[in-house]
């Protein structure tokens, strides 16, 4: 299991687009890909789930990945949330 802290820089959040290109990246793994955010536990291969987690422009967020390939999967999302999901 592999986890990173990691800042939300789309200026509004994750909303509608950044959390479909989210989920899609999430769902190109076969490892279960969560984010811990404000205590909530938010499965990120769900777009309804992470877009109504709420969260925020400049908010930390946990990404936990867990399974054969958490290793591509971690370097995936992280690239795809730093680089501002499309926006």
């Amino acid at each position: 299991m592999l986890s990173k802290t990691l800042t939300i820089a789309n200026p509004s959040g994750l909303h509608l687009r950044p959390a479909g290109i989210l989920s899609q990246c999430a769902m190109k793994f076969k490892s279960n890909v969560t984010i811990e955010y404000e205590g909530k536990k938010i499965i990120a291969k769900s777009v309804l789930n992470v877009m109504s987690a709420g969260i925020k422009s400049g908010a930390q967020i946990t990404l936990v990945c867990d399974g054969e390939d958490e290793d591509a999967a971690m370097a995936a999302l992280t690239e795809a949330i730093e680089s501002g999901l499309g926006e």
